[in-house]
C-alpha cells in the first residue's frame, strides 16, 4: 500500500492532510523561515540553509523571501538565481537545470486540484512534475503549471503564464504563454 507521499511524487490523488506530509511541510517551514530573515547575510550562511531545506543544490543565489511546500523535491543545478519574493510548490519533482535566472515573484506550481467540483470537495489533490532547461530565464511574475517542461535556451516573458510544454531556443510570452520567435 502507498503512503500518501508516495502518491503525490507518483502524480496520485493524495491527502495533503496526512501526518508524514505535514511535518515535512512543518519543517520546510522552519527552514523557510530562518532563510527568510537573513536578507543582509553572506550567500554562504544564506546556503548552508538552502543545502538544509533543498533536495539538490549547487551554486545557488535565492533572494528571500523565498517559499516552496517541502524544498526535498527541488533540484537546482548550477548558477540558479531566483529573485525577490518567489514561490515553488514542490508537491512533485520540480528539475532546474543550469545558469536559470528567475524574476522577481516568479511561481513554479506543480500541485493542483481535480476539475469536477464534486471530487474536488473530496479534499485529495494532484502533482505534476515540472522541468526547466539549462540557461532558461523566467521574466518577473511568470507562473509556471504542473508538468510544464520549457527547453534550454529559452526565455519567457515577465508576467506569462505557462501551461504547455515551451520548446528549447525560443523566446515565449503571454497568457497562456505561447512561443513568439525563435532566438
Amino acid at each position: 500500500m502507498k503512503t500518501e507521499l508516495q502518491k503525490m511524487l507518483d502524480g496520485e490523488l493524495y491527502v495533503a492532510s496526512d501526518q508524514e506530509l505535514v511535518d515535512m511541510r512543518d519543517n520546510a517551514r522552519k527552514h523557510l523561515s530562518q532563510y527568510n530573515q537573513m536578507m543582509a547575510e553572506p550567500l554562504e550562511k544564506k546556503n548552508a540553509i538552502l543545502k538544509q531545506l533543498l533536495g539538490k543544490c549547487s551554486t545557488i543565489d535565492i533572494q528571500p523571501p523565498f517559499y516552496c511546500d517541502y524544498g526535498k523535491h527541488i533540484v537546482a543545478g548550477e548558477n540558479f538565481f531566483m529573485n525577490f519574493n518567489c514561490i515553488i510548490l514542490d508537491c512533485a519533482m520540480v528539475t532546474i537545470g543550469n545558469n536559470v535566472m528567475c524574476g522577481p515573484n516568479v511561481q513554479i506550481y506543480t500541485a493542483y486540484h481535480p476539475l469536477a467540483a464534486e471530487e474536488r470537495i473530496k479534499g485529495p489533490e494532484l502533482a505534476k512534475p515540472i522541468t526547466i532547461g539549462d540557461n532558461v530565464w523566467l521574466g518577473g511574475g511568470a507562473i509556471i503549471c504542473p508538468g510544464v517542461t520549457i527547453g534550454s535556451n529559452t526565455t519567457i516573458g515577465a508576467g506569462s503564464v505557462v501551461t504547455k510544454d515551451i520548446p528549447a531556443g525560443v523566446f515565449a510570452g503571454g497568457n497562456p504563454c505561447k512561443v513568439i520567435r525563435l532566438i
